[in-house]
């Protein structure tokens, strides 16, 4: 399977309606605390924008609603994955994407047969506090070995300007939120990434 390189990471279905349309071709939807019904509601609306676009949509965390709502993709965090249904979930034809963060994780998240393995952080991130320290540009090339053939997406403090190392270590796809979420204009910062990355798609 290959992933395009540019993974965009979004908390709403009204972001995935801004940003899609420019040329999005790979969303995750990642929502935390909110009720069945706003889940549903955003997961259906995210599903029906991607779908007009041509861009594979991969629901965070709510394994069960992806199944449920005809989604193809579900990404999952360790604690995620210990608690889900792994083979509902292969049953029901969705892919599997899952989060590592050191080596014990990556080996718990190879022995589910993921569809590809994201690492992080490779750089400092501002999105959540994280235990781990930053993984480094190295850390890519090590985790590629191990997980290849399967696609290895970079994910934490990664930004455009930071792009140039990401892939010739190996990555197969950079996962980005912050630094189009926050910065003051999205859709140009959105249009940088399509171009930063159009030479590995």
């Amino acid at each position: 399977m290959k992933l395009d390189p540019f993974y965009l990471i979004v908390d709403s279905a009204a972001w995935i309606e801004r940003l899609v349309p420019l040329g999005v071709r790979l969303v995750q939807l990642r929502i935390k605390d909110q009720d069945e019904a706003t889940l549903r509601r955003e997961i259906r609306a995210a599903r029906q924008t991607c779908a007009r676009h041509g861009c594979r949509l991969v629901v965070n965390d709510y394994w069960r609603l992806a199944i449920e709502e005809g989604c193809d993709f579900v990404h999952l965090g360790q604690e995620d994955l210990a608690e889900a249904d792994v083979g509902a979930i292969r049953r029901a034809g969705l892919k599997l994407g899952l989060s590592t963060h050191d080596h014990a994780e990556l080996e718990t998240a190879l022995a589910a047969e993921p569809d590809y393995v994201a690492l992080g952080p490779v750089y400092p991130t501002v999105l959540k506090k994280m235990k781990w320290a930053p993984q480094g540009l190295d850390r890519i090339g090590e985790w590629k070995a191990r997980v290849a053939p399967l696609p290895l997406v970079a994910i934490g403090g990664l930004s455009v300007e930071r792009l140039a190392g990401v892939f010739p270590q190996g990555a197969d796809s950079a996962a980005v939120v912050t630094d189009i979420t926050r910065n003051p204009n999205p859709e140009a910062r959105t249009w940088a990434w399509i171009e930063a990355t159009a030479p590995w798609r």
